[in-house]
C-alpha cells in the first residue's frame, strides 16, 4: 500500500501530513473504518490509487502541488535593509474528529459499560437486569457480537431457549457480515447447541443440537464444545436404544441365534446374537452364545470381550467363566485360564466343562514343566509368555532374579524359597510359560 502511495505524484505529498498518515493506518488496521473517513478527499485519492481507478474528488488546494511562480525580472538591488526577525512558527492545531465519527466512537464506549454493567448483573443472577443491559448495548453499537451471545447466555439460564437461540442465530448472521472472529461466531453456535440440548430432553430429538455442535467445531475446534457434541450423541444413543428394547424380541432373537449354531452357521448366529444384545444389552446369556461363536470363528479376542462382559453382568453364570477359559487356553495362556476356571467352580463346583478345562490346562501346564515341549513349541510359549506385562514384572524383580540364581547354584537356599507361597505362584507361572524348566 505505501509503496503505491509513494510512487504515485498525487499521493505522494499527502504521506507528509501526520493526518493523513494515521487514518491510512487507522483503515489499515480494520477496514471497516473506511466509512469513517472517506469525507476526507486525500483518503479518496489513495483508494483510487490503490484500486487503479480514477475518482472524481471535489478539487481543493491540497488535490495537487501548485507549480513555483515564475521568477520575476532581475531589478536592481535596493540599499540593504536590516530583514525583520521572523515570527515564530506555531505549532498547528491538532484536527478535531468528524462530528460522526466522533459520536460512533462515544456510543462504542458507552455500549461496553453497558456490557460490563450486564455481566456484573448477570454474576449476581439479576437475569432482567442484565437484559436490559445488553439489549441497551446492542442498541448503542450494533457491531459487537458479543453483546448477542451474551443475552443469549442470560435467556439460557432463564430457560428461555426460544429467545436464546434467536439471539444466538442472529450473531452468527451478523458476525458473518461484520468478518467476525471464527471464535465469535463458534461461542454463538455452541451456546445455540447448549439450548437445543435442553430442548431435546423434552422432544427426545438431539439431532439439531449434534448439528450445531459440529457446526461450531467447523468454525473453532474448542474442547469444551467437542465435549458437549458427544455428550449429545450419546444421549441420542441411549434414547435409540430405549425405543429399541424389548425383552421378549430379545429372546426370540437368541433362540435364531441357537438353530444357526446347532447348524453351524456361526456368522448368521453371531448377527442374531447381536440383534438380540440391541433390543436387551444386558442379557448375559447372548454374550456367552456369542462368545462360542466367536471361537469357533477363532476370532478369540472379540471371544474374550464377550465373555468377560457376560462375567460382568452376571458374575453366578459359569458359562461366562467357561468360554473365558476356553479363549485364554485357545491363546495358550494356560495359567489365565486355570485361574479362570477355578474362579468358575466357586459359583457351581461339580460343572464338568469347568473341571475339564482344569484338567487340560494341568496337562499342558506339566507338559512344559517335564520339559515335554518340542523346541518349536517351547520357543514359541517363551516369545508369547514375554509378551505378558505379569511374566516381564516376575523377570524384572530383584528378589526372585536371586530366587533363579539359587535354583541353579544353592539348592539349600531355594529349598527356602519354597516355603514362600507368594514365591512358588511366581515360579509356577514361569514354568507354565517355559520360562523355567524343572528337570
Amino acid at each position: 500500500m505505501w509503496a503505491k502511495l509513494t510512487a504515485d505524484p498525487t499521493t505522494r505529498p499527502f504521506l507528509q501530513q501526520p493526518d493523513f498518515v494515521k487514518m491510512m493506518q487507522d483503515i489499515q488496521r480494520d477496514p471497516n473504518n473506511l466509512n469513517l473517513h472517506l469525507k476526507d478527499h486525500r483518503v479518496m485519492q489513495a483508494i483510487g490509487v490503490l484500486l487503479n481507478v480514477k475518482l472524481r474528488t471535489a478539487p481543493t488546494e491540497d488535490t495537487e502541488m501548485p507549480d513555483p511562480p515564475e521568477p520575476a525580472p532581475r531589478q536592481p538591488e535596493p540599499a540593504r535593509q536590516r530583514e525583520p526577525e521572523p515570527e515564530p512558527v506555531s505549532e498547528p492545531e491538532p484536527m478535531e474528529l468528524p462530528e460522526e465519527e466522533r459520536d460512533a466512537k462515544q456510543r462504542k464506549a458507552e455500549a461496553q459499560k453497558e456490557k460490563e454493567a450486564g455481566n456484573a448483573a448477570y454474576k449476581k443472577k439479576d437475569f432482567d437486569t442484565a437484559i436490559q443491559h445488553y439489549t441497551k448495548a446492542l442498541e448503542l453499537d450494533d457491531e459487537d457480537i458479543s453483546f448477542l451471545t451474551n443475552r443469549a447466555a442470560v435467556y439460557l439460564e432463564m430457560g428461555k431457549y426460544e429467545e436464546c437461540i434467536k439471539d444466538c442465530d442472529r450473531a452468527v448472521e451478523r458476525g458473518r457480515e461484520l468478518r467476525s472472529d471464527f471464535k465469535m461466531i463458534a461461542r454463538a453456535l455452541t451456546r445455540k447447541g447448549s439450548a437445543l440440548v435442553k430442548m431435546a430432553k423434552c422432544s427426545k430429538d438431539y439431532e439439531p443440537a449434534i448439528e450445531a455442535f459440529q457446526k461450531a467445531l467447523t468454525e473453532h475446534r474448542n474442547p469444551d464444545t467437542l465435549k458437549k457434541l458427544n455428550e449429545a450423541e450419546k444421549a441420542k444413543k441411549d434414547i435409540e436404544q430405549q425405543e429399541y428394547f424389548d425383552p421378549k424380541l430379545a429372546d426370540e432373537e437368541r433362540e435364531k441365534g441357537n438353530e444357526f449354531f446347532k447348524q453351524q452357521k456361526y456368522p448368521e448366529a453371531v448377527k442374531q446374537y447381536t440383534e438380540s444384545l440391541l433390543r436387551n444389552p444386558k442379557d448375559p446369556k447372548a454374550y456367552s452364545n456369542r462368545a462360542a461363536c466367536y471361537i469357533k470363528l477363532g476370532a478369540m479376542p472379540e471371544g474374550l470381550k464377550d465373555a468377560e462382559k457376560c462375567i460382568e453382568l452376571d458374575p453366578t453364570f459359569v458359562k461366562g467363566y467357561s468360554r473365558k477359559g476356553a479363549v485364554q487356553f485357545f491363546m495358550k495362556e494356560y495359567d489365565k485360564a486355570l485361574e479362570t476356571y477355578r474362579e468358575g467352580l466357586k459359583h457351581d463346583a461339580n460343572n464338568q466343562e469347568l473341571l475339564d478345562g482344569i484338567r487340560k490346562c494341568i496337562e499342558q501346564i506339566n507338559k512344559a514343566s517335564r520339559g515335554d515341549l518340542t523346541p518349536e513349541e517351547l520357543k514359541e510359549r517363551q516369545a508369547k509368555a514375554m509378551q505378558d506385562p505379569e511374566i516381564q514384572n516376575i523377570l524384572q524383580d530383584p528378589v526372585m532374579r536371586q530366587v533363579l540364581i539359587d535354583f541353579q547354584e544353592n539348592p539349600k537356599a531355594a529349598q527356602e524359597h519354597t516355603k514362600n507361597p507368594s514365591v512358588m505362584k511366581k515360579i509356577q507361572k514361569l514354568i507354565s510359560a517355559g520360562i523355567v524348566q524343572m528337570k
